[in-house]
């Protein structure tokens, strides 16, 4: 067995530290013993250890505890179990709580030790595939964890970043889901105000009268239920940004109060007659088309003009396919992290039909699939028979049912057999779930059809 995970055990006891380092080789890791607490910090300093496991008494001027002190302050990537006699438990409490990574009572029992040692070096390489992805993902975009490399995103990210650098008002309109907040934030952090509040405010289905309050805030008694003063999110946002979303939702007589305050730059609580002045960024967003609203006399003219600084077009998912992939990457990365799931990635079908699908619901359709993917697998690998139903049955586009009218069925059924097996590299168990029959009748279908399957995948999945 081999391993490339280093570990240093720091023990004065030389009858144990031959045990530990002896239990640990065993298991394929490569293993530094120091004698000492001197000793095990110089190791550890001119080596790259995922777990040091150190003995809390060491005899010498430093013990365990100093061993943990310096693990945790240095910039290594290391994870710390502490050993004890049962009299010093209370200390490796202690330890637990500045942040080691578990301990082990005297008698060592060896399977634990290895078992112990085992879940912390796999915690480590976890965190080192994480930052991996990271430094990955950030080589591909810098903009605040917005994902794309498609020409479009990249366009945009570029437009963005010279705009988040300036006070200049900014206009996102796209379809639902296609990340307008995420790009109203990753505008917010990347300028020089974001060390003060970012606050979203959804602007549909609510009343004049309570969006109003919930923008400008009202004072005691201005109408029923105001029971005591409250600030608005323009006061709340000061020195910040307000991120205005569903504009296009805005009611017009709100509409008209909103232009004043972004001209005057004060604001005047519901039921009072005092103005305070406020310094706010603005950021709207909207998946209606405005110009046609302000056309049909839906959305004032003159607060179009004034919040579309900059306007942004975020393009559906389906226009810009490059980044599906990515994407794709980075959720299954995420909620394997987030949901402690063994997943690793997807069989080669079922990321075709991923990224074959249309996502109507964009980005927000597309993550929440893969976290509920991830959740219900049962293996490393997300399968086709793992993908949601309305991806299983993709609905042909309005062009492909003009294309298929008055075909003979037999011949539709033969080239949907055929399109499923292409899909599936000639896989016939996974491309009879896909095709909602039983193996054996696809089996009987492509003998009927005398439906040639590639050489290299003719052998799969025989009938015994």
């Amino acid at each position: 067995m081999t391993n490339n995970t280093e570990i240093l055990v720091i023990e004065d006891e030389a009858a144990h530290a031959d045990a530990l380092v002896e239990a640990l080789e065993l298991e394929g890791y490569t293993v530094n013993a120091a004698g000492n607490g001197e000793e095990g910090l110089k190791k550890f300093h001119n080596s790259t250890p995922a777990v040091v496991v150190t003995d809390l008494k060491l005899g010498g001027k430093i013990d365990g505890m100093d061993v943990l002190r310096e693990v945790l302050n240095s910039s290594q990537n290391c994870e710390v179990i502490m050993i004890t006699a049962h009299g010093s438990i209370e200390n490796c409490k202690i330890a637990l709580n500045q942040g080691a990574y578990d301990y082990i009572e005297k008698p060592i029992d060896l399977d634990l030790l290895r078992a112990v040692v085992k879940r912390a070096s796999d915690k480590i390489q976890l965190r080192q595939e994480n930052q991996r992805l990271q430094i990955r993902l950030e080589e591909k975009f810098d903009f605040s964890g917005v994902i794309g490399e498609s020409p479009k995103m990249l366009r945009i990210l570029n437009k963005l970043q010279r705009a988040a650098t300036s006070d200049v008002t900014v206009l996102l309109q796209g379809e639902s889901g296609t990340g307008k907040e995420l790009l109203a934030e990753a505008i917010h952090v990347n300028s020089p105000r974001k060390k003060q509040a970012f606050l979203p405010v959804n602007c549909a289905g609510l009343s004049d009268t309570l969006l109003e309050s919930e923008l400008f805030g009202h004072i005691k008694g201005a109408f029923t239920g105001a029971l005591t003063d409250r600030k608005g999110f323009f006061a709340m946002a000061d020195g910040g940004t307000l991120f205005l979303d569903e504009i296009g939702d805005m009611p017009l007589n709100m509409q008209a109060k909103l232009l004043r305050v972004l001209e005057d730059q004060k604001v005047t609580p519901v039921g009072s007659t005092k103005s305070t002045k406020v310094n706010v960024r603005i950021i709207s967003a909207t998946n209606q088309n405005l110009e046609e609203m302000v056309e049909e006399k839906k959305f004032r003219q003159d607060l179009y003009f004034r919040i579309r600084g900059v306007n942004i077009e975020i393009p559906p998912l389906r226009d810009r396919r490059e980044d599906i992939a990515l994407l794709l990457e980075h959720f299954v990365k995420k909620f394997a992290r987030d949901e402690e799931r063994p997943v690793k990635g997807f069989t080669p079908a079922a990321l075709r039909s991923l990224k074959n699908y249309s996502w109507p619901g964009n980005v927000r359709e597309l993550r929440n699939c893969i976290k509920t993917m991830v959740v219900l697998a049962e293996s490393e690998l997300l399968d086709v028979a793992d993908l949601p139903f309305e991806i299983h049955q993709q609905s042909p586009g309005q062009d492909d049912l003009s294309n298929i009218a008055g075909i003979n069925l037999n011949e539709l059924e033969k080239t949907a057999i055929v399109r499923t097996l292409e899909m599936t590299d000639g896989n016939r168990e996974t491309a009879a779930k896909m095709l909602g029959i039983g193996e054996r009748t696809l089996y009987r279908k492509i003998k009927e059809y005398n439906i040639k399957l590639r050489p290299d995948s003719s052998s799969q999945n025989q009938d015994s």
